[in-house]
């Protein structure tokens, strides 16, 4: 089947064998507003059976377009397992679809906050100090923040603080 790596326990020797090649992109399958693979998963990867268990340990990398947190600009990063480890339980004899599991070895290792600097290609990462209000001073024409005004609302709360002393 195209698309997919079909491992058939049948055929696999107790020893492993040796699986590499690529699966397509559009197996990842993000929506839209989540990053996006731009290339193929390539892995090889040794497939052996331990009783009701397959692992499959060896290379996994895909690359991602990600969307850098802090200048809101793409930029692509190539996620790289060199010593990934993929445990499928074995339900049933015959063909095991393997492609599932290590399509969510690579999302699990997806940055957690992307920064273009750790891309692929390094960009200077640095927030545009035009969207930055706090220190701007009013000549500059930004709003206060809100944070630094007060509000009331809150400071009904401040006859708690009295309150928790008295027996």
């Amino acid at each position: 089947m195209k698309g997919h790596l079909m491992i058939d326990l049948a055929s696999l020797p107790d020893e492993g064998k040796l699986y590499s090649g690529e699966l397509p992109q559009e197996i990842f399958g993000l929506a839209e507003d989540d990053a996006q693979a731009v290339g193929p998963l390539v892995y090889e990867v040794w497939a052996q059976r331990f009783g009701s268990e397959l692992l499959l340990t060896g290379s996994l990398s895909a690359a991602f377009e990600f969307t850098c947190v802090r200048t809101l600009h793409p930029f692509v990063q190539t996620i790289r397992l060199e010593d990934a480890a993929v445990s499928i339980e074995i339900e049933r004899e015959g063909e095991i679809d393997a492609t599932e599991a290590m399509r969510e070895e690579v999302l699990i290792n997806f940055p957690t906050d992307p920064k273009c600097e750790e891309g692929d290609v390094p960009q200077k990462c640095e927030i545009d100090s035009r969207y930055l209000s706090v220190d701007k001073s009013p000549e500059d024409g930004l709003p206060t923040p809100p944070r630094a005004e007060s509000d009331d609302r809150w400071s009904a709360l401040d006859i708690f603080k009295d309150l928790k002393d008295q027996p």
